[in-house]
């Protein structure tokens, strides 16, 4: 009988009446761009990377139209131009803000629930009556819509592979919901689903699995396990059995600690002097130290790295990176910034066009463990706790180092980038009577 984590670590039980359900967030950044602007229903939405490079998400009908995932913007402006597609840069501050909304809410009706991405969520329930689960799905998906405003799609299933495949197919349906157990004759179902469609099997592992004549999931599912074991390892065979229907992928209910934090960015235009670099590596290790108090963590280690376009002609191209282990672990944002641009003049080289710039906090420990040192005198640790909560409530960059600039023209382009509806005053939606 196969062994399922139970909501405290480190206790285990034995429970076969349990399903795993998937809540997919349609779409979810055209969705989150939708919610403030229903005049966008029905049309063509996409999102831009950053500096507005490429396509990195599509509405349905950008989808229906031929725009591909990853295709450079230049490329498809006829298309944008013939079918009046909306062009949106991207906007994670809202989008962040929509999904930690869409997970308060699943965390507020199950005890027990794994979020496995910014739009993605597993969740671990009791099996109920054939029908009941999608009674269920149906209640939930409207709870979402009603609280956020986004469309979900929502599988069940007796293990996390079997859900992801039903979530899947719930995206195909007309209720949005899928539930695999109560189909009752599964392999049937798994005969339908390609190889390549199995959560963790990746395109160069489908080519291999098709050369030796295991085309669809039931292919795989039936597939001798020793043979599975030697052809994809223990990863092959788990996804296997899970689509036997016998759980091996456990909930992962605790967050696991970052063992890195990086921020980088391309710059809007080529950065050429050393004034401009400096505001760019301060503003990143800004934002790096936001992060590092927001898991309660601090570092040892930072990692700085510039790099000029390799593309680029008629320029040399340069990278230069520099480690610096700090003298005590901190998550000061004032220290981390001293530490970075120190080693600046060093890297920077005049006469280079710089494209992009990096850091990278490392040898990161929880601040419950603060080694303090008999040399230096900690600083005020009340400051950065103060910062952040002036910066939450009145927006990002309401207080900050002056040496991380106030222009900032180097930062990415958005040329096309929506307000932050839900995470900025000054561009809360205004309901007029």
């Amino acid at each position: 009988m196969p062994s399922i984590i139970s909501k405290h670590p480190g206790q285990r039980t034995k429970d076969r009446n349990m399903v795993f359900a998937l809540v997919d967030c349609n779409n979810f950044y055209a969705s989150c761009e939708r919610v403030f602007d229903p005049k966008l229903i029905g049309r063509p939405v996409v999102v831009l990377s950053n500096n507005d490079g490429c396509v990195i998400a599509r509405s349905a009908e950008a989808k229906a139209i031929g725009i591909g995932m990853g295709t450079p913007l230049f490329k498809c402006m006829a298309l944008i131009r013939k079918h009046r597609v909306a062009i949106f840069s991207s906007n994670y501050a809202l989008y962040g803000d929509m999904s930690h909304r869409v997970m308060t809410i699943l965390n507020l009706l199950e005890p027990e629930v794994e979020v496995y991405s910014i739009d993605e969520a597993f969740i671990r329930l009791p099996a109920s009556r054939p029908g009941r689960l999608e009674a269920y799905g149906q209640t939930l998906r409207e709870t979402i819509r009603s609280r956020t405003g986004l469309p979900v799609s929502i599988g069940f299933g007796t293990t996390k592979t079997l859900a992801k495949l039903a979530n899947r197919q719930a995206k195909k349906t007309p209720t949005g919901v899928c539930d695999l157990t109560a189909i009752s004759d599964l392999p049937t179902f798994l005969a339908t689903i390609p190889v390549d469609n199995i959560w963790g099997i990746g395109r160069r592992l489908a080519a291999k699995l098709r050369l030796r004549g295991i085309t669809t999931a039931r292919d795989l599912s039936q597939t001798d396990d020793s043979f599975l074991r030697r052809l994809l390892t223990v990863t092959g065979l788990r996804t296997a059995t899970e689509l036997r229907g016998i759980p091996c992928l456990e909930m992962e209910l605790v967050l696991t600690r970052n063992q890195t934090i990086v921020t980088s960015r391309s710059f809007g235009h080529p950065v050429t002097t050393l004034t401009e670099l400096t505001e760019a590596v301060a503003t990143y290790v800004t934002m790096a130290a936001e992060k590092l108090r927001r898991q309660h963590l601090l570092a040892a280690c930072l990692q700085i790295f510039i790099t000029t376009n390799p593309f680029a002609e008629h320029q040399p191209y340069h990278a230069g990176n520099r480690l610096i282990r700090l003298t005590a672990p901190t998550d000061h944002t004032g220290e981390l910034i001293k530490a970075a641009i120190r080693c600046l003049p060093e890297l920077f080289q005049p006469g280079c066009s710089y494209k992009k710039a990096g850091i990278m906090l490392s040898d990161l420990t929880d601040r419950s463990c603060r080694q303090t040192s008999l040399f230096t005198t900690p600083p005020n640790a009340r400051l950065m706790p103060a910062l952040d909560q002036i910066n939450r409530r009145l927006g990002q960059n309401t207080i900050q180092y002056g040496v991380a600039g106030l222009d900032k023209e180097w930062r990415n382009r958005r040329l096309h980038q929506s307000p932050s509806y839900t995470t900025r005053w000054s561009d809360l939606p205004r309901a007029m009577a």
